[in-house]
């Protein structure tokens, strides 16, 4: 991949292609993008509209009724309308020597009112060359200044890479897309934790694979999965819902990985829950690595794997096993209970894997125990014996039995009757 080019020289170079012209449509609080292209001069070569919006009366107007406004379901409505009526206008004159494309954008973020992150999702309909099919990307992002012109700010940059890594893909330049999505962005100030594509351009895409790419490039701590394996924007998969979670590698998926979130989820199932409660696998890269072919390749296994056990899956950066809950609490997930083998659980208390805490493991377990987090013990085999390891029973030092009967007296540990295998 080459070096970085910034968001003002992708901008001109960009306009300085008569052959690629298009509409930028951005409603609520983006407003960013299209300002890349005036501002750097010879707009006229690459923009055929803009349009924004930002009263919802008015974004109603143009692309009907939505339940949310900022929504896949919005953005795939701009996309729609401005495609159809920029090919109706202008695919007459100029669409035997030009490539259309729309960028819509629709974003929410911090404002007098709304002090929390901001939120949005943009994308890109585009065709790879004079009157071809469109293709499509479709991203999320969540917006994290702490003040509205910096999340402004990040979103425009954003928007320009997501136009140019397009207007790339149009030389079959597919290496280092997911990379070029945050340039001259730091990573503290946004996340795009989802990406989608269709088209004749993706092909030979696997979804999957640029969706691991975000978080092996350190766009997102985390990306999502079905049951089935396809990728989901993380609060359509969570929001409001329990979630009972098994951190493993899954090299490979086993039957009792599924059976120890069921019993999980069976067993300590709770009103409140609605039926509701979302059982997660997940993989943990704490150091990782570059988007490697083999990295990625053995990550599609593994997910492969859990697809065919019918486990939504979760693949994160987090070393600690509290980040994963600090990350639900974000998507207003009522109650988190971990799911851990006995044996696994034990092990804990060595010491080694809390070594760089000053606490060890009463601050590793202070962390991560809060007022709506639990953990729940399966019993795991003796390998030496074949009988099953109580979580009552397990072996630990003599110093940290007190420690488990208080954990177990207060409720913050729960121990699970084994499920039968078959």
């Amino acid at each position: 991949m080459s070096e970085t080019v910034s968001a003002g020289q992708k901008a001109l170079q960009l306009n300085l292609d008569t052959t690629w012209y298009g509409t930028f449509a951005e409603i609520g609080g983006g407003q960013e993008v299209a300002r890349w292209f005036f501002a750097v001069g010879g707009a006229a070569g690459t923009v055929a509209k803009t349009i924004s919006a930002y009263d919802m009366t008015v974004s109603d107007g143009l692309y009907g009724k939505s339940q949310r406004y900022v929504s896949r379901e919005r953005l795939e409505q701009m996309l729609e309308h401005e495609y159809t009526g920029l090919q109706e206008s202008l695919g007459p004159v100029r669409g035997a020597t030009t490539t259309f494309f729309v960028f819509a954008d629709t974003v929410a973020t911090r404002s007098y009112a709304r002090r929390v992150d901001g939120d949005g999702w943009l994308g890109i309909t585009f065709q790879h060359q004079p009157g071809s099919d469109p293709s499509r990307i479709l991203l999320h992002t969540r917006l994290l200044d702490p003040e509205a012109k910096g999340q402004q700010e990040a979103l425009g940059l954003l928007g320009v890479n997501l136009v140019y890594a397009a207007w790339l893909l149009l030389r079959g330049d597919l290496d280092g897309f997911v990379l070029r999505l945050g340039e001259e962005i730091s990573r503290d100030r946004l996340e795009v934790d989802f990406i989608d594509v269709s088209g004749p351009v993706f092909a030979d895409v696997d979804v999957r694979q640029l969706n691991l790419e975000l978080v092996l490039s350190k766009l997102t701590p985390v990306v999502a999965f079905e049951s089935d394996g396809s990728p989901v924007e993380a609060s359509r998969a969570l929001y409001k819902r329990a979630a009972f979670v098994l951190r493993d590698e899954f090299l490979p998926a086993r039957d009792v990985h599924r059976l120890m979130l069921n019993a999980a989820r069976d067993q300590l199932a709770q009103p409140e829950d609605g039926g509701r409660a979302v059982t997660l696998a997940e993989i943990s890269l704490t150091n990782p690595l570059a988007p490697t072919a083999a990295a990625v390749d053995d990550l599609l296994a593994r997910l492969d794997g859990l697809a065919t056990a019918g486990l939504a899956t979760l693949v994160t950066d987090f070393e600690e096993l509290f980040r994963v809950a600090v990350y639900l609490r974000r998507y207003a997930v009522p109650r988190v209970v971990f799911v851990v083998g006995t044996r696994t659980f034990s092990l804990f208390f060595g010491g080694r894997p809390f070594e760089t805490l000053e606490g060890g493991v009463l601050e590793a377990l202070g962390r991560l125990l809060t007022r709506t987090v639990r953990i729940a013990l399966y019993p795991e085999h003796d390998p030496l014996t074949g009988t099953p390891v109580n979580a009552r029973t397990m072996p630990l030092p003599s110093e940290y039995h007190h420690l488990r009967e208080y954990l177990f007296a207060n409720g913050l540990l729960h121990e699970l009757s084994a499920v039968p295998l078959g």
